[in-house]
């Protein structure tokens, strides 16, 4: 429970780097000799072997080719491309605006279906309402400075949503209490947010679990994070996104999913709760 997500990402960087001044020490190269050989500057050699800089596929293929060990390329690119993929930095998620990564992940959430989803902040994108949406996309836009092409993203994270109600997909989902208050649209569209929530408990491919403020406790407030079919864990943090693929990993997460669910309160006890985050709007 103690490991990070982040510092997984950077052990998956360091593996790679390790593996690459493995090689050149095989071969009987300095980081001096091995810079030479690929018309490199010492620097770029020695970040690379101690995982400060990320090298390209250009980078491990010239690396391989230094030290006589070619056939080691394709699987280190791999590698490399792995450990990148495992923490991207929102602002580089978002470059172009956020209508773009919702359509990318559309194949993820059609594919999966098994879905466990812990909310610590705000609803799960799959819950979310067209006003709901708008108010946290702004939001999420203005702070990171990112371009602004909120309508067209509310869209694409409705389409997305559709696998709620369409398909073979099972939901199981895990709020905390004070996800119902925290306000980041405005009150008729929080309104109609906590609204939605009520009748989404209806149907029968959804589960969802309040987690009371009151609640004791055997796991605390994490990050929130997504389990698609236990095969990969999204875990949101306020930097980045982290992708978690290793199965050590994602036992982890989905225990602390099941410790979690202990503490929730489900059917007309969380619908209490709901009508009491309503009543609280005035």
């Amino acid at each position: 429970m103690s490991t990070s997500p982040f510092s997984s990402a950077q052990a998956a960087r360091q593996a790679v780097a390790s593996r690459l001044q493995g090689l050149m020490k095989d071969a009987g190269l300095s980081g001096h000799e091995l810079a030479l050989r690929c018309g490199w500057h010492r620097a770029k050699s020695s970040r690379i072997a101690r995982g400060i800089t990320p090298p390209s596929d250009a980078d491990i293929r010239a690396w391989c080719s230094a030290c006589g060990a070619d056939h080691h390329a394709a699987d280190l690119i791999a590698a490399s491309r792995n450990a990148e993929s495992m923490y991207v930095e929102w602002r580089q998620i978002h470059k172009d605006g956020m209508r773009r990564v919702h359509e990318q992940t559309v194949p993820l959430y059609q594919r999966t279906r098994s879905f466990r989803v812990y909310a610590s902040n705000v609803m799960p994108g799959m819950l979310q309402t067209a006003g709901y949406a708008a108010g946290l996309l702004r939001a999420i836009t203005i702070f990171q400075g990112t371009p602004d092409d909120v309508e067209d993203a509310v869209a694409a994270r409705l389409n997305r949503s559709r696998v709620i109600r369409e398909g073979d997909h099972r939901f199981a989902l895990l709020l905390e209490e004070t996800v119902l208050y925290y306000r980041v649209c405005d009150d008729e569209a929080m309104r109609g947010q906590l609204e939605y929530l009520l009748s989404i408990m209806g149907r029968p491919n959804v589960a969802l679990g309040i987690i009371p403020k009151r609640a004791r406790r055997t796991v605390w407030p994490l990050e929130a994070f997504y389990s698609f079919d236990d095969q990969q864990v999204a875990v949101e943090t306020l930097t980045a996104e982290i992708n978690l693929t290793t199965p050590g990993e994602i036992r982890t997460y989905l225990r602390a999913f099941a410790e979690l669910s202990r503490g929730a309160v489900r059917g007309e006890s969380a619908k209490g709760l709901i009508r009491d985050a309503l009543s609280a709007l005035g």
